[in-house]
């Protein structure tokens, strides 16, 4: 998402693009307002899937939702050798992710709305990542979020959280004001936090303002 430093000018072009209508992003797409595309794999989702420390699937399926340019996604898809299925609820997003794609990765891209998504239980995702989707939806629809997170996740699965930007507090956004606890009453019961902690390598503009948040499903 937006950083604090990036011109003011250029949040707030974003934040009056960006509306309840999904179709918005779109429109940001289009005039190349799209401050949270970082253009390669986020740093710490690297470390965390090479460091060793937790026994991540290494087969199954994975799932990201607010893939953007898909980067992430087919990163996982390679390193991991998951299933991975992206989306977004921009076409453009969708079209730059796929267009970044190569025949070899297991990864496919769809224009999808996350909200009204679902899969059949025997087809329930082993690992999920989340990175600065949860600070792109208004706060009062986190709770819907963490039903869905609950619906798409099997037991066991993994749900990789990297809670980004930890900023003063505002009341506006995109991206929202994020806190690392404010996960914990969307998701519920039946999660055990297994990774807590600020990442050893971050981008450049990151620096001092993630944090990495590892869970399991129960």
């Amino acid at each position: 998402m937006v950083t604090s430093t990036q011109p003011t000018t250029v949040m707030a072009k974003v934040r009056e693009i960006i509306t309840d209508d999904p179709h918005s992003w779109d429109e940001a797409w289009k005039q190349n307002l799209t401050p949270w595309d970082f253009g390669r794999i986020q740093p710490p989702l690297k470390e965390v899937t090479q460091s060793g420390e937790l026994a991540l699937p290494t087969h199954g399926r994975a799932f990201i939702p607010g893939c953007g340019s898909g980067h992430d996604a087919i990163y996982i898809a390679s390193e991991l050798g998951l299933d991975c299925l992206a989306i977004d609820v921009s076409t453009i997003a969708v079209q730059n992710a796929s267009k970044n794609l190569s025949d070899s990765v297991k990864a496919r891209f769809e224009i999808q709305d996350f909200f009204s998504f679902s899969v059949p239980d025997d087809q329930k995702f082993d690992l999920i990542y989340d990175y600065t989707f949860f600070v792109a939806i208004p706060p009062p629809r986190r709770a819907e979020w963490g039903k869905q997170m609950n619906n798409l996740i099997k037991p066991g699965g993994y749900l990789i959280t990297l809670v980004f930007p930890l900023d003063p507090e505002s009341d506006v956004g995109p991206p929202w004001f994020v806190r690392p606890e404010h996960y914990l009453a969307p998701l519920g019961d039946g999660w055990e936090k297994i990774v807590d902690r600020v990442p050893k390598c971050s981008s450049e503009t990151h620096v001092g303002r993630e944090r990495l948040v590892v869970w399991k499903k129960l």
